[in-house]
């Protein structure tokens, strides 16, 4: 069955504020002198229904850092409002469901201990409300805010495999390699990572730079496609990229 593909606009945070990172390094850092709370109401009032927001701080430390930001975000955006960074523990998931995030995102733990997370997926209390983050250089997975990859190296393929049939929200894929550089994204591997994963909607995040990125990736059977720097730098507009895609889902047809 076909579903529209949303617009999902990201708030990356950083020391309270908001920032891209240029394919995941944190040395490489952009901050937009933006409120996020002002920006997350310009993405409502231009027609996006959900926000995607990453505790960079959290990521990196291994355990959430902004979350009076994210608590407000949540509250007060107007919008369903996905969040990831420093997610590791049950007791996170059901503090961050508690206060209304729509979703929890797990990356780290969910590629290191892939037993807790398959005992976790499957939990009533979080069943359909976790995304799997899976970030990757060249096809292998990347952990703890991009700053590592596996001591054993795991590929997207290997863990789509495993996760295929998975009662999970979504999947949140991003070529690294392409993140933050407005580069284009690598079509090519999402449509790959969708063939394996039929059952499971895919968010595609990484190199979005215009208009036309987002006619590339429409015509794939995804869910959703993540922006950030595109954005914040005016190279895309957020209101005629939701008309696009609403332009294309059943109900417009």
């Amino acid at each position: 069955m076909t579903v529209p593909i949303e617009l999902y606009p990201a708030i990356d945070l950083r020391g309270g504020r908001v920032v891209r990172l240029l394919r995941g390094d944190y040395l490489q850092q952009t901050v937009y002198d933006v409120d996020p709370l002002d920006i997350a109401r310009r993405f409502r009032d231009a027609g996006c229904q959900w926000l995607h927001v990453v505790d960079l701080d959290g990521a990196k430390d291994g355990r959430p850092v902004n979350l009076t930001i994210i608590e407000k975000l949540i509250e007060r955006s107007g919008m369903q409002v996905q969040v990831g960074g420093g997610i590791r523990t049950e007791e996170v998931m059901e503090y961050l469901l508690a206060v209304g995030a729509a979703r929890v995102i797990l990356g780290t733990r969910a590629i290191q201990d892939i037993e807790w997370f398959e005992k976790t997926v499957h939990d009533p209390r979080f069943r359909g409300r976790i995304s799997l983050g899976l970030d990757a250089r060249d096809g292998v997975v990347a952990t703890h805010g991009w700053t590592s990859s596996q001591a054993k190296s795991v590929t997207l393929a290997e863990i789509a495999t495993i996760v295929a049939a998975w009662p999970l929200a979504a999947i949140n894929f991003t070529d690294i390699t392409r993140d933050g550089t407005l580069a284009g994204p690598n079509v090519q591997a999402t449509a790959d990572l969708a063939a394996l994963t039929p059952n499971i909607p895919i968010i595609h995040s990484g190199g979005v730079a215009n208009i036309s990125d987002i006619e590339q990736l429409m015509h794939l059977p995804i869910a959703g496609i993540i922006v950030g720097r595109a954005i914040y730098e005016a190279t895309l507009d957020v209101a005629e990229a939701v008309k696009l895609l609403a332009s294309a889902s059943p109900s417009a047809n």
